[in-house]
């Protein structure tokens, strides 16, 4: 079977994704949906976690399908922006038929942005509402949008020293079957590029023009700045058109973590509240094996998380200078 990189999440049939970033200051939030419904897993791995509905997810509970999944800015204040997502699905006739109404099903995870500008502004269910009406089946924009437009990462030395994180999305196909990713990185470490090993951005040096390679630097003996529990964490979603029982979700978002593993450097810190989910929105009959789609979604993970990067805009905002990617390496 042969195979073939793409380019976005949106390449799985049944998968729309639409962002909103607030110009007020730098946040947002971005909305994956599918209107006819996925399977949904999830798989929290960071120790600082905001989360809503996923326990709905556990494959022991009753509800099977997923209407969209919210990934936020605004720390646990961003959660509100669910509500946002539900009304817009609601005004489609999207959701759990109970009988009396159909009820959207709605999951999301929130990352920590309240540090960059000013904290009293944060997504919510009108941000959550206009993610949705933006929402496209092309490729959405990355970098510096929607949930990644505050996000920031290299910061086990103090924010002085960190840079510019984002949004990324990826894509592979195998035999007709298409998993992808859309992840949003505000890690607490760095971010590398799996498939070459080159470190793209993270923790910089005193100067501020070099990287310092965290897992290096803390190896030697550099002692890391005192951190706030949560004031980080990497969110996102990984999709397929295959079908999947509930249980297959839960494990293929749990292989997205090695994708941020290959990718982030330290991972799964008691800093980060890392969460993944995962959609099967069942529009391809066959499949190449749960085995290869563990493997894909790995792969597109790891991509996301560098294209998130690599798509970034630095950021100033006073005296915090937030350099992107791009900007240590022009």
């Amino acid at each position: 079977m042969p195979s073939h990189h793409s380019t976005s999440i949106t390449d799985v049939r049944g998968i729309e994704v639409g962002h909103f970033t607030d110009t007020r200051r730098p946040t947002g939030c971005s909305v994956v949906i599918a209107r006819t419904g996925a399977v949904g897993g999830v798989d929290v791995r960071g120790a600082a976690p905001g989360t809503r509905e996923t326990d709905l997810l556990d494959p022991a509970n009753l509800v099977n399908t997923v209407h969209a999944v919210l990934l936020s800015g605004g720390s646990a204040f961003g959660l509100d922006a669910a509500g946002g997502v539900m009304r817009w699905l609601d005004e489609q006739g999207i959701g759990l038929d109970v009988g009396v109404a159909r009820v959207p099903i709605v999951p999301g995870a929130v990352l920590f942005d309240l540090n960059v500008g000013d904290s009293r502004i944060r997504p919510d269910a009108a941000a959550g509402y206009a993610a949705c009406q933006a929402a496209v089946s092309t490729e959405p924009a990355q970098g510096s949008v929607g949930a990644g437009t505050g996000a920031c990462i290299g910061k086990m030395f103090g924010m002085k020293y960190a840079m510019k994180g984002g949004i990324g999305s990826a894509s592979v196909c195998v035999g007709g079957v298409t998993v992808g990713a859309l992840i949003a990185v505000n890690a607490l470490g760095d971010v590398m590029d799996m498939e070459n090993g080159i470190l793209l951005a993270g923790a910089r040096t005193e100067d501020g023009h070099a990287l310092r390679h965290t897992n290096r630097a803390l190896l030697a003996g550099e002692p890391p700045l005192a951190m706030l529990a949560g004031a980080n964490t990497t969110i996102g979603v990984i999709a397929t058109d295959a079908t999947l029982t509930k249980a297959q979700a839960q494990r293929l978002a749990g292989a997205g973590h090695d994708g941020l593993a290959r990718a982030i450097h330290p991972v799964h810190t008691m800093s980060d509240g890392d969460t993944l989910f995962a959609l099967g929105t069942g529009h391809v009959a066959h499949s190449p094996g749960f085995n290869v789609l563990a493997v894909m979604a790995a792969e597109v993970v790891a991509q996301a998380c560098a294209n998130a990067v690599r798509a970034a805009q630095g950021l100033r905002l006073g005296d915090l200078w937030l350099p992107a990617a791009s900007d240590l390496t022009a």
